[in-house]
């Protein structure tokens, strides 16, 4: 491969970006088509159902597109699901070279669409810039091989650890930067939980607010094991694109759940985990619904056993340049936390920007160091 090749992939990287929001659980798929070193055509996948990015790179050629070669950021579909299969369609349209950024890690294709080609006398190169891809595909890649979804955990925190004052104020401790990057995050991830404790102190909306006006909102979850929030909340009276779901235990109140389910909310009865609801089996749940991706924004309670229970993926913490201090003050991790400091939770593969004056932090959660509690 060449610096050529390594360039186009990377123009095919940035155009799958641009479908995050819309795809879910579908995969971010980039395609570039080149022919006599020129770009000749470039398509991604726009919006869930519609057609993948190697369909929407040759209906934007210009010209023929017979010998030419083609940089896709996943293994070309081979299979009918709500498109006809995109290796068909390549091989229909004699090209003569497809650069496979990673294989499909969908079972229904695995492979499939490659060797396809391959037979078909086309030339496959599989692995350039693999890491990226896989990086940009991560919610998709756990969705699709767990059936669960991919859960980052996002605090805005003061430089010495605190989400709020020692009173409870937490307004603003972040700047306008960070809390538009939030709204992105919003809008690119499929849901967005929190505990009820959350709706209870700050009573927010959760839905996304683009400075384009545009976006969209996520699905919003509500953790309340004892069915305490309060019917007045903001989140139940504007369900916007999505019902509410609340995720509680057989504690919540029978008629109470009668209510909002009339309402046109959901409420999903789940198991108990040390008194609380069983993270584990509401991640079933949300992924048994197509939620691929959460958006977690709980407090320091719900954070911690989020963390305890396995279900965080990634973190991303915004460290705003402010000292709130204090003993009573609201830490982003609570609870009773780990006994040593060989019981914490062990990130990797940290990434550091700046968003204003905040600094963003974004770790992966190593899995074999989380453990359930030992408490």
């Amino acid at each position: 491969m060449t610096n050529d090749d390594i360039r186009y992939m990377r123009i095919a990287l940035s155009l799958a970006a641009k479908g995050a929001g819309s795809v879910n659980p579908n995969p971010l798929v980039g395609a570039v088509i080149v022919h006599n070193n020129t770009v000749i055509g470039n398509g991604y996948h726009e919006h869930y159902g519609g057609p993948h990015a190697e369909i929407n790179a040759m209906s934007n050629a210009v010209g023929s597109i017979k010998g030419a070669t083609i940089y896709v950021t996943l293994e070309p579909c081979s299979h009918h699901g709500k498109t006809p299969p995109c290796a068909d369609a390549l091989i229909n349209a004699q090209i003569s070279k497809v650069f496979v950024a990673m294989v499909d890690p969908n079972p229904l294709v695995a492979g499939q669409g490659i060797e396809k080609l391959r037979e078909n006398g086309i030339e496959v190169e599989v692995g350039l810039l693999e890491t990226e891809a896989r990086e940009l595909n991560r919610v998709f890649i756990k969705y699709i091989e767990t059936q669960k979804p991919y859960v980052v955990l996002k605090s805005a925190m003061s430089l010495d650890g605190k989400i709020a004052t020692y009173t409870g104020n937490s307004k603003w401790i972040s700047c306008e930067k960070s809390r538009q990057y939030v709204h992105t995050l919003r809008n690119e991830l499929k849901g967005i939980m929190v505990g009820v404790n959350t709706v209870i102190t700050d009573d927010p909306e959760l839905i996304t607010r683009l400075d384009n006006g545009k976006g969209r909102n996520p699905v919003r979850i509500v953790v309340d094991s004892r069915g305490r929030i309060p019917l007045a909340a903001k989140i139940l009276q504007n369900p916007h694109d999505n019902p509410i779901i609340i995720a509680t235990t057989a504690q919540f109140p029978e008629r109470k759940r009668v209510f909002l389910e009339e309402s046109g909310h959901m409420v999903l009865i789940l198991p108990e985990a040390n008194g609380q609801v069983d993270l584990i089996s509401l991640m079933d749940e949300l992924g048994k619904l197509k939620i691929d991706s959460i958006l977690l924004e709980g407090g320091g309670t719900l954070n911690e056993s989020a963390l305890k229970s396995g279900i965080v993926d990634e973190v991303q913490f915004i460290i705003a340049p402010l000292l709130l201090g204090g003993r009573d003050a609201i830490s982003p991790v609570e609870g009773i936390g780990f006994k040593t400091v060989d019981d914490g939770i062990l990130l990797h593969q940290l990434t550091t920007r700046q968003l204003g004056n905040d600094i963003l932090v974004v770790a992966k959660v190593k899995v074999n160091n989380v453990q359930p509690s030992k408490e």
